[in-house]
């Protein structure tokens, strides 16, 4: 066997391996909500999206529906799993659950503004919030299990904006999100699991053009109501 031979069969017998296929993760952030749009931290508090965030969602799924997707999965929290089923269905597919996906919790700041929070704990120790550190501990095992499962698919993965900033400040040594950078709803961030490591490539990439849907507009209502007949109502 000649040496080249003897590499080409390595490299044949690698590709054929499922841990040496590369899986690629697209972490999607939720639509909008009440109170993302009322600059409340939503944390573990289950807030459905609103006529804005299924218009958004509803963009989303039309530009990913042939980007070759193979499973979708989601956080279990309304927000999300409603944004995830309205671009699975595009899809043809159901999304799969799981509970460590959710989002961070914030403990007592739940429900305020950055400016409450800082009325109410000026020493910004905040009881029952949630560590970054804890966040990544529960979400990195979720994502390598998810690539396990699919080797050299891609995927689509519907959680949150403080999930995914915490998984990018871990693989960037936090040089990323820099600050001020805000996840936006319905971003884009590309992770790639390879060799049993996982790796960040394009970062808070906008999926659609709902970054045009605004709340009341009429795009919004029209597109909301034609993903979900409940919303039949316009606004003023």
């Amino acid at each position: 066997m000649t040496r080249d031979h003897a590499r080409g069969s390595r490299e044949r017998a690698r590709a054929a391996d499922p841990v040496h296929r590369r899986t690629l993760l697209t972490l999607v952030r939720h639509g909008e909500t009440d109170w993302n749009l009322q600059r409340r931290i939503q944390g573990s508090a289950d807030i459905p999206l609103n006529t804005t965030g299924i218009a958004q969602a509803g963009a989303a799924a039309a530009s990913l529906a042939g980007a070759g997707y193979s499973a979708v999965y989601s956080s279990p929290q309304s927000r999300a799993l409603h944004t995830a089923r309205i671009i699975a269905d595009a899809m043809h597919a159901d999304p799969e659950t799981d509970a460590d996906l959710r989002e961070r919790s914030f403990g007592e700041a739940e429900g305020l503004t950055d400016p409450e929070v800082i009325e109410r704990f000026p020493d910004q120790v905040v009881p029952g919030k949630e560590t970054r550190r804890s966040v990544v501990e529960r979400t990195l095992p979720v994502l390598h299990r998810i690539a396990r499962r699919h080797p050299g698919e891609s995927v689509l993965v519907v959680t949150h904006g403080a999930v995914i900033s915490s998984l990018v400040l871990h693989l960037t040594d936090g040089a990323l999100p820099r600050p001020g950078d805000s996840i936006r709803n319905l971003s884009l961030s590309h992770f790639t699991h390879e060799d049993g490591s996982l790796g960040l490539g394009d970062f808070n990439v906008p999926s659609h053009d709902a970054e045009l849907i605004r709340a009341e507009s009429p795009a919004a209502v029209a597109a909301a109501a034609a993903q979900d007949p409940a919303v039949s109502w316009v606004r003023a």
